[in-house]
């Protein structure tokens, strides 16, 4: 099983960063599993299942193998301390 590390922004002290922070991991059983994250903001009336479907779509569209993946961890949270 192999595991690939992908980030769909990153940031220094002088980029903006997104309101959320988001993890998702996917996993095609015996076949691969792929952890992504960063950071968001979604649009104004966004549910948390939108973002969820946005994001996946763009892990997917990194990693075109994981489109019949599982989602096996999703995060989405403040991105504050």
């Amino acid at each position: 099983m192999t595991s690939q590390t992908t980030t769909a922004s990153t940031s220094t002290s002088a980029v903006p960063q997104g309101s959320h922070m988001w993890v998702l991991t996917l996993e095609v059983p015996g076949r691969g599993m792929t952890t992504s994250h960063g950071t968001v903001t979604p649009p104004a009336g966004a549910t948390r299942h939108d973002t969820f479907r946005t994001l996946l779509d763009h892990v997917v569209s990194q990693n075109p193998r994981m489109s019949s993946a599982n989602c096996v961890f999703f995060t989405l949270e403040p991105n504050r301390l």
